[in-house]
């Protein structure tokens, strides 16, 4: 099973649904907790679903279950805590959530994405989420686009 990976901060409308049609993606699976800010501009939640739908024939799923928390993520922009930190952290929540009991893995059955915002998933809970989805289930091949 391949679980893909993309962020848009720093792309161009074009330049990230190009990647998503090349790489065949039906499904995006948004991975943020707000997904309707304006500063997401072609990414809004609504907007994002429509664009999708009529560019790549994509469904579009928000599962707030893969995003940190406020708490989490504020201490990490305000630099309270390093990315080591956040990476622990986010990690036990997943491991609290229990996301690979309640994440069907029938989701990624047709190409799917995990999106957020970060332009590389080097430090980005994308990555994260892809990595524990895949030390739970195994047998996954992790595409970051």
């Amino acid at each position: 099973m391949e679980v893909y990976t993309i962020g848009f901060a720093k792309k161009k409308a074009r330049q990230f649904f190009s990647a998503l049609k090349k790489a065949g993606i039906k499904r995006l699976i948004d991975v943020r907790l707000n997904n309707s800010s304006q500063l997401a501009g072609f990414t809004k939640r609504d907007d994002l679903s429509f664009f999708l739908q009529e560019l790549c024939a994509a469904e579009y799923i928000h599962m707030s279950i893969l995003a940190p928390t406020n708490d989490i993520l504020d201490d990490y922009k305000n630099k309270k805590i390093t990315w080591q930190d956040y990476e622990r952290r986010f990690m036990a929540l997943m491991a609290e959530r229990r996301i690979e009991e309640k994440v069907d893995k029938a989701l990624f059955e047709v190409p799917a994405v995990l999106l957020c915002s970060e332009p590389t998933a080097d430090h980005c809970h994308r990555r994260l989420v892809s990595e524990y989805l895949k030390d739970k289930w195994g047998n996954i091949k992790i595409v970051h686009l």
